[in-house]
Protein backbone atom coordinates (compact mmCIF):
# COMPACT_ATOMS: atom_id res chain seq x y z
CA UNK A 1 0.00 0.00 0.00
CA UNK A 2 1.51 3.08 -0.96
CA UNK A 3 1.38 6.31 1.41
CA UNK A 4 -1.12 8.12 -0.64
CA UNK A 5 -3.40 4.77 -0.29
CA UNK A 6 -2.51 5.01 3.26
CA UNK A 7 -3.45 8.60 3.86
CA UNK A 8 -7.32 9.08 4.50
CA UNK A 9 -8.26 11.52 1.31
CA UNK A 10 -11.69 12.49 2.73
CA UNK A 11 -11.37 13.17 6.60
CA UNK A 12 -14.84 13.18 8.28
CA UNK A 13 -14.76 16.68 10.43
CA UNK A 14 -18.23 16.41 11.74
CA UNK A 15 -21.07 13.40 11.21
CA UNK A 16 -24.70 13.34 12.40
CA UNK A 17 -24.52 9.59 14.11
CA UNK A 18 -28.34 9.54 14.97
CA UNK A 19 -29.51 10.16 11.51
CA UNK A 20 -29.41 6.64 10.44
CA UNK A 21 -31.12 5.95 13.74
CA UNK A 22 -33.94 8.08 13.24
CA UNK A 23 -34.75 8.48 9.49
CA UNK A 24 -34.71 5.72 6.59
CA UNK A 25 -32.33 7.39 3.77
CA UNK A 26 -33.39 7.33 0.38
CA UNK A 27 -30.85 8.88 -1.39
CA UNK A 28 -26.94 10.98 -0.84
CA UNK A 29 -26.23 14.05 -2.51
CA UNK A 30 -22.87 16.06 -1.61
CA UNK A 31 -23.17 19.71 -1.88
CA UNK A 32 -20.61 22.46 -1.06
CA UNK A 33 -20.53 24.64 2.10
CA UNK A 34 -20.04 28.25 1.73
CA UNK A 35 -18.13 29.62 4.82
CA UNK A 36 -16.55 32.32 6.20
CA UNK A 37 -13.84 33.20 7.65
CA UNK A 38 -12.68 31.13 10.54
CA UNK A 39 -15.37 28.49 10.27
CA UNK A 40 -12.73 26.33 8.50
CA UNK A 41 -10.11 26.32 10.72
CA UNK A 42 -12.54 25.81 13.74
CA UNK A 43 -14.43 23.08 11.52
CA UNK A 44 -10.95 21.09 10.87
CA UNK A 45 -10.64 21.42 14.61
CA UNK A 46 -13.43 19.20 15.04
CA UNK A 47 -15.88 21.79 16.86
CA UNK A 48 -18.78 21.80 15.39
CA UNK A 49 -22.71 19.78 15.26
CA UNK A 50 -25.30 18.78 13.19
CA UNK A 51 -27.58 16.69 15.11
CA UNK A 52 -30.32 18.91 14.41
CA UNK A 53 -29.76 20.39 11.82
CA UNK A 54 -31.89 20.10 8.67
CA UNK A 55 -31.67 21.59 4.86
CA UNK A 56 -34.29 24.02 3.66
CA UNK A 57 -34.92 25.88 0.23
CA UNK A 58 -35.48 29.66 0.43
CA UNK A 59 -35.36 31.24 -2.68
CA UNK A 60 -34.26 29.01 -4.96
CA UNK A 61 -30.52 28.36 -2.76
CA UNK A 62 -30.24 25.82 -0.19
CA UNK A 63 -29.90 26.85 3.51
CA UNK A 64 -28.48 24.79 5.99
CA UNK A 65 -30.60 25.92 9.03
CA UNK A 66 -29.90 24.29 12.87
CA UNK A 67 -26.08 23.62 12.65
CA UNK A 68 -23.45 24.92 14.75
CA UNK A 69 -19.90 26.04 14.45
CA UNK A 70 -18.32 26.89 17.37
CA UNK A 71 -16.23 29.95 17.21
CA UNK A 72 -12.43 29.14 16.64
CA UNK A 73 -10.42 29.55 19.99
CA UNK A 74 -8.02 31.59 17.90
CA UNK A 75 -9.77 34.05 16.55
CA UNK A 76 -9.61 38.01 17.21
CA UNK A 77 -12.91 39.85 16.98
CA UNK A 78 -13.37 38.73 13.46
CA UNK A 79 -14.94 35.29 14.58
CA UNK A 80 -17.83 34.15 12.54
CA UNK A 81 -21.39 33.80 14.59
CA UNK A 82 -21.61 29.74 15.67
CA UNK A 83 -25.57 29.73 14.75
CA UNK A 84 -25.80 31.45 11.28
CA UNK A 85 -27.85 29.34 8.48
CA UNK A 86 -25.51 28.62 5.89
CA UNK A 87 -25.76 28.65 2.28
CA UNK A 88 -25.40 24.94 0.28
CA UNK A 89 -23.49 25.25 -2.96
CA UNK A 90 -25.11 22.80 -5.61
CA UNK A 91 -26.07 23.46 -9.47
CA UNK A 92 -29.38 24.86 -10.15
CA UNK A 93 -30.86 21.71 -11.78
CA UNK A 94 -30.20 19.88 -8.54
CA UNK A 95 -31.96 22.16 -6.18
CA UNK A 96 -34.65 22.25 -8.19
CA UNK A 97 -34.98 18.65 -8.39
CA UNK A 98 -34.57 18.53 -4.47
CA UNK A 99 -37.13 21.13 -3.58
CA UNK A 100 -39.75 18.97 -5.52
CA UNK A 101 -38.45 16.07 -3.97
CA UNK A 102 -38.80 18.02 -0.20
CA UNK A 103 -42.46 18.97 -0.78
CA UNK A 104 -43.54 15.42 -1.16
CA UNK A 105 -44.68 14.85 2.34
CA UNK A 106 -42.96 12.64 5.18
CA UNK A 107 -39.54 13.59 3.32
CA UNK A 108 -36.79 16.27 4.57
CA UNK A 109 -32.91 16.77 3.71
CA UNK A 110 -30.39 15.62 6.77
CA UNK A 111 -27.10 16.80 6.67
CA UNK A 112 -25.21 13.09 7.08
CA UNK A 113 -21.87 14.33 7.72
CA UNK A 114 -19.29 17.44 7.14
CA UNK A 115 -16.06 16.44 5.39
CA UNK A 116 -13.07 17.57 3.64
CA UNK A 117 -12.75 16.95 -0.62
CA UNK A 118 -9.18 18.06 -2.08
CA UNK A 119 -8.99 20.73 0.60
CA UNK A 120 -12.58 21.90 0.16
CA UNK A 121 -15.67 21.31 2.85
CA UNK A 122 -18.07 19.34 1.79
CA UNK A 123 -21.55 18.18 3.21
CA UNK A 124 -23.10 14.42 2.77
CA UNK A 125 -26.75 15.53 2.64
CA UNK A 126 -29.48 12.35 2.55
CA UNK A 127 -32.98 12.48 1.63
CA UNK A 128 -34.71 10.84 4.36
CA UNK A 129 -38.41 9.58 5.43
CA UNK A 130 -38.86 9.99 9.44
CA UNK A 131 -39.19 6.46 10.93
CA UNK A 132 -41.78 5.40 13.64
CA UNK A 133 -41.15 3.67 17.00
CA UNK A 134 -41.51 0.43 15.99
CA UNK A 135 -38.87 0.72 13.34
CA UNK A 136 -36.27 2.01 15.75
CA UNK A 137 -37.45 -0.71 18.42
CA UNK A 138 -37.02 -3.20 15.28
CA UNK A 139 -33.44 -1.96 14.04
CA UNK A 140 -32.48 -2.09 18.47
CA UNK A 141 -33.52 -5.42 18.47
CA UNK A 142 -31.58 -6.50 15.15
CA UNK A 143 -28.68 -5.27 16.41
CA UNK A 144 -28.79 -7.05 19.83
CA UNK A 145 -29.15 -9.96 18.00
CA UNK A 146 -26.38 -9.42 15.30
CA UNK A 147 -24.16 -8.56 18.71
CA UNK A 148 -25.07 -11.36 20.48
CA UNK A 149 -24.28 -14.36 17.39
CA UNK A 150 -20.90 -12.93 17.01
CA UNK A 151 -20.33 -12.85 20.75
CA UNK A 152 -21.35 -16.71 20.67
CA UNK A 153 -19.09 -17.31 17.40
CA UNK A 154 -16.32 -15.69 19.50
CA UNK A 155 -17.07 -17.97 22.46
CA UNK A 156 -16.83 -21.21 20.21
CA UNK A 157 -13.78 -20.18 18.29
CA UNK A 158 -12.12 -19.97 21.68
CA UNK A 159 -12.48 -23.75 22.57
Amino acid sequence: MSKKEAKNDNPVLVQNRKARFDYHILETYEAGLALEGTEVKSLRDRKGSIQEAYVKPIKGELFLIGSTINEYDKGNRFNHDPERNRKLLMHRAEIIRLGQKIERKGLTLIPLKIYLRHGLVKVELGLCEGKHTYDKSAALKEKAVKKEAELSFEKSRRR
